[in-house]
């Protein structure tokens, strides 16, 4: 078999990458065990959140694919830090897990360049100092220019429950078994990281009654402008730990795998365990958790923020602890997954490995968690990969562009030591990179990478106008003694309400529009000291600073010293990058490399507008 592209795995970053080398005009395998597992949630079945909706709309804007899905199969939508600034605004769309994946199925087999392959790997096949392709454990070759890993957990995975563990990538599905060792023979060095899930409660089984029920918007959002058909056909709940769970898994500690020691991986750190929760934040009395349904009519409902590796006995305590879940029957129990990833700085900005060209991947297998995080990179190594098979320049998305450069820079330059998730607190870019603006900013490049076709192109520029010259108008119309613009930048007000005054002459904008025009006034004076404060950042990436010594300088934070000592940037740019670096740290930098006495102000603010 001869293929352009080996696409290895179906998650949600296979599928990016995939549909984005196929749409790219060349042919690819998708290579996996399971067919039928394209596309599954194996976690909680939602998509977006903060730092992660970001994402999801750039990649929409882009040309992929998870927007879609996502609003497709949506039960529950909803948009999270409502009540703060655009900034940190975040849907979330809460979906039917089996309709997810039979989705994204039905797209991989509608598109005739993308050949299903059923199969595990068995080896990476080199020549010439580049991949030639796999050999897959049943004997058969392919052949390919280029190869992208989207193995997920699966690389040399062990599954643990308490202490008895088995060899898996997840729950009933058996691990990569080789690939691990094909990847250290080319010169590849691994991580070990681990994850975990929630056990899913049988929903006949819990007392909803008593829990704090969440509704959809109204009106709703969607990722793509086109909401799906029963995106209010359910809500979710909200229950939380009590004295009484904390007491039973501190009595416990013993038995978990992550608290004795059996599971080396690192886990991540904004994604804890319940154990993790209950030690790390002693002081709270209770945890809050989200009940969330796997589908309309499912059997199981997702306790989001409950992960555990305590045995399933113990499991069955803990629920019943719960208010709502006294009498609650768990369908399939919690489980940690442990598993191997490649380090991260051994890849390029395109995702293609340093160490053998035509490699490339995306996904936890490069230290990441989440599905938005997998499903951009697949984007960008599926573009990439492609371009590689036709011997053409990579393409990347820059930092200063978006969620997605935001990351892919985080990982390629500065590595990980803990599964990396996007939060909005990493982006310094934040106000600039809203989900509101996703297609203002990114549109153009889908467009001239070939993923956007002229129909899309064109209706996202006329929108784009019309969203321009309603700010614009507003900008003009007075309405009584004030300019329209100048009533909507004050707090109560809404283009809402400026609709329902009789003076003001009426649009044909879209909801979204709407919604667009009025952050782009509300907030234009945030926006634009934002945009001084980045330009005034330029600088700093040709101010040299590798050679201060950097014990000497006064002011460091001890966080910032060793992450400065640790990695040696070269330029104050990258140093304010990195980490754990904070803004007084760049300051103290800024004054000891010039040699003043007084602390300059560099004005730069983390703090969420």
């Amino acid at each position: 078999m001869k293929f352009d592209v080996i696409v290895v795995g179906g998650g949600h970053a296979g599928i990016e990458a995939a549909h984005a080398a196929a749409k790219l005009g060349v042919s690819v395998a998708m290579v996996l065990p399971n067919p039928d597992k394209i596309g599954l949630m194996p976690c909680n079945p939602a998509i977006g959140g903060p730092g992660k909706s970001q994402m999801v709309f750039e990649i929409e804007a882009l040309g992929g694919v998870m927007g879609k899905l996502a609003d497709q199969t949506a039960i529950h939508a909803r948009t999270l830090n409502a009540s703060k600034g655009p900034a940190v605004q975040s849907l979330r769309v809460q979906n039917e897990r089996d309709g997810y994946a039979s989705a994204a199925r039905d797209l991989i087999e509608s598109i005739s360049n993308i050949q299903i392959v059923r199969g595990e790997v068995a080896e990476l096949l080199v020549g010439k100092e580049k991949i030639n392709g796999i050999s897959l454990t049943d004997g058969r070759t392919i052949s390919a220019t280029s190869v992208v890993l989207c193995t997920g957990t699966f690389l040399s995975g062990v599954v643990w429950y308490g202490k008895q563990h088995r060899e898996a990538g997840r729950q009933g599905e058996a691990p990569a078994r080789y690939l691990s060792e094909s990847l250290k023979n080319t010169g590849h060095e691994l991580l070990r990281f681990k994850t975990g899930t929630p056990p899913r409660i049988r929903a006949d089984s819990v007392n909803f009654s008593v829990l704090d029920e969440v509704s959809s918007d109204n009106p709703v959002s969607s990722f793509t402008g086109n909401p799906g058909a029963k995106v209010s056909s359910s809500p979710t709940w909200l229950t939380h730990t009590t004295p009484q769970t904390h007491a039973l898994i501190l009595a416990n500690l013993e038995h978990s795998a992550m608290y004795g020691g059996e599971i080396e991986g690192r886990g991540p750190r904004y994604c804890p365990s319940i154990e993790d929760k209950v030690v790390r934040f002693s002081d709270k009395e209770r945890h809050l958790l989200f009940v969330e349904p796997d589908g309309i009519e499912t059997s199981e409902v997702y306790l989001q923020g409950f992960s555990s590796s305590l045995p399933p006995y113990l499991q069955d305590d803990m629920i019943r602890t719960l208010p709502g879940f006294e009498q609650a029957v768990i369908q399939r129990y919690a489980y940690a997954v442990e598993y191997d990833a490649i380090d991260p700085t051994q890849l390029d900005i395109s995702l293609m490995s340093k160490k053998l060209p035509g490699l490339f991947s995306a996904g936890q297998i490069n230290g990441t968690s989440g599905y938005e995080e997998a499903g951009a990179q697949g984007l960008v190594a599926g573009i990439n990969a492609a371009r590689f098979s036709q011997t053409q320049a990579p393409i990347s998305i820059p930092r200063n562009l978006a969620y997605i450069g935001v990351m892919i820079d985080d990982l390629v330059r500065w590595g990980i030591d803990e599964p990396y998730r996007m939060l909005t607190s990493r982006n310094e870019y934040r106000l600039l990179h809203r989900q509101d603006n996703a297609e203002d900013r990114l549109t153009e490049f889908g467009y001239s990478w070939g993923l956007i076709d002229d129909q899309k192109y064109s209706v996202v520029n006329e929108s784009i106008a019309r969203v321009k010259n309603e700010v614009t108008r507003l900008q003009n119309l007075r309405l009584g003694v004030d300019l329209a613009s100048k009533i909507l930048t004050r707090t109560e007000s809404s283009y809402d309400s400026l609709e329902q005054m009789d003076t003001f002459p009426k649009s044909n904008l879209s909801l979204w529009e709407k919604k667009k025009v009025e952050i782009l006034i509300k907030y234009s004076a945030y926006v634009e000291r934002s945009e001084r404060e980045l330009e005034s950042r330029k600088d700093f990436e040709s101010l040299k600073i590798e050679n201060l010594d950097i014990a000497k300088v006064s002011g460091l934070s001890i966080e910032g010293k060793q992450a400065l000592l640790k990695y040696s940037p070269k330029t104050l740019g990258a140093a304010q990058r990195i980490r754990g670096i904070r803004d007084s740290d760049i300051n103290a930098l800024l004054v000891y490399s010039k040699g003043k006495s007084r602390k300059i102000d560099i004005n730069v603010s983390r703090e969420t507008l």
